[in-house]
């Protein structure tokens, strides 16, 4: 069978296969992505894979021809039905299937979808998505006859997540799926977890007619903030449209960043585990690196992206990692992807098992001055380019440390900043931390500066 179209290149994303649907992703497409798969994985000796979609309006029709193409090249599809990612990830796990792949579109706004996928219980990404769309386009198809069938396994896997829940104090809670697939999930788990729970945007509707499905960005917390303050909870907890990430309230409507998650998930495990290697991405605050060493463990930054972030965890045997977007990744006692839901039980688990609250735990933490993730626009070519004229500049540089593990983090009196090539947008993307303003305001005019020397125009 001919390729009806060329995939468009837009699409072949670092970390998965994201456009927009019916202009620069169709069902022709995930039809022949679904054949690319199959046939690299037969090629590698492998067979079975789990099939899951989330809740967009275009997932049901992207699915059904993603199945058929795996199905054409000789694969057995185990189709899991509609759920978040990481549903598609236990099921992987569980039914012992040689890959995933999750028809989603994560947090991007409803008119687009994507396939994340896994491959012999390892992320697949990068250049094994380029040679994919390589396959696709030269149409180097394996041609056998597969099968596939229905399991339902979504009472298993909301038993798996609240088997590591633990404490006897009971909390108020308030839950904000923002109509993502993850609804499903907290419906059920609410029933069973003890304390006092409030629920919005709890019904899956891939138009998200709340709020845009993305917990990072604190306008999207609105409605959970007044909720939390209303009915006076001690957390809120919000998910983004597939279930892989979370965003965190505390009792004062306070908004709790993955890098400062991270540090709270890790103290129980790094008194269970000494000297154990956390990682985040290098977008992470200067309190995650201090406080991971003030606990006992050893704080690695790495490359951002959940596929990197897995990679990096699997080499050096890290039990909890996390990013800024606030992806969290358990191996201590998981199975070391991303899973929002799990996250947030962990979470209430060091709340119900302690006398403190999220609040006076958070208040805790050192206070450090900092500006949010800053994206700049920038052409794809152009992106990579201005990093290296940085990187070159940087070299002349005294009374500084450079982390180049991804663009350049650079360290110097005043605290830190940070300038990084998007993977996911035509962008730039940077950041600064420091303890006071008047350090921060000397870094935002230093990275002004240095942006300006390669062409840059910004105000800081």
């Amino acid at each position: 069978m001919a390729l009806t179209e060329v995939l468009n290149p837009t699409i072949l994303r670092e970390y998965d296969i994201r456009g927009i649907v019916d202009e620069t992703l169709s069902a022709d497409d995930t039809f022949n992505i679904g054949r690319a798969y199959g046939s690299e994985l037969i090629e590698k000796g492998g067979l079975a894979v789990v099939v899951g979609y989330d809740g967009r309006i275009s997932s049901p029709r992207l699915k059904k021809a993603l199945v058929k193409g795996l199905v054409s090249s000789g694969v057995k599809v185990i189709q899991i039905g509609m759920g978040p990612t990481p549903m598609l990830n236990f099921a992987a796990h569980l039914l012992k299937a040689d890959g995933g792949l999750m028809v989603t579109g994560s947090h991007n706004p409803p008119n687009y979808n994507g396939i994340k996928m896994t491959m012999f219980g390892r992320a697949f990404f990068g250049k094994e998505i380029r040679a994919l769309g390589e396959r696709c386009n030269s149409e180097k198809f394996v041609v056998g006859k597969g099968n596939t069938f229905e399991q339902n396994i979504l009472e298993k896997y909301v038993d798996r997540i609240l088997r590591d829940f633990s404490g006897s104090r009971e909390l108020k809670i308030a839950w904000d799926p923002g109509n993502g697939a993850s609804g499903i999930i907290v419906d059920k788990v609410i029933e069973r977890l003890p304390g006092t729970h409030f629920l919005i945007n709890g019904t899956v509707d891939g138009n998200f007619p709340a709020h845009h499905p993305d917990p990072t960005v604190e306008d999207n917390l609105k409605q959970l903030k007044e909720l939390v303050l209303e009915k006076k909870c001690e957390i809120g907890i919000a998910f983004d449209g597939d279930g892989d990430r979370l965003g965190v309230v505390d009792g004062l409507g306070r908004v709790i960043w993955g890098d400062q998650l991270l540090v709270i998930l890790a103290r129980p495990v790094l008194k269970e585990l000494p000297g154990s290697t956390i990682i985040a991405d290098v977008k992470a605050s200067q309190v995650f690196i201090d406080e991971i060493k003030r606990l006992g463990g050893i704080p690695i930054l790495w490359k951002t992206g959940h596929s990197h972030i897995k990679t990096k965890m699997a080499e050096l045997s890290s039990p909890i990692a996390g990013e800024m977007s606030a992806h969290l990744f358990f191996k201590h006692k998981y199975y070391g992807f991303d899973d929002g839901v799990y996250a947030a039980i962990r979470l209430l688990s060091i709340l119900a098992s302690g006398k403190q609250t999220l609040e006076s735990i958070f208040n805790e933490l050192p206070k450090m001055f900092n500006t949010p993730e800053i994206r700049i626009d920038c052409t794809e070519d152009q992106k990579f380019l201005v990093i290296k004229e940085v990187k070159k500049r940087l070299k002349s540089e005294a009374c500084i440390q450079v982390n180049e593990v991804d663009g350049v983090r650079v360290s110097s009196k005043d605290g830190w900043w940070l300038l990084r090539a998007s993977n996911t947008q035509p962008a730039l993307v940077a950041r600064c931390e420091a303890e006071t303003e008047e350090s921060l305001a000397r870094l935002k005019r230093k990275l002004a500066a240095v942006l300006r020397d390669t062409g840059v125009s910004i105000k800081l």
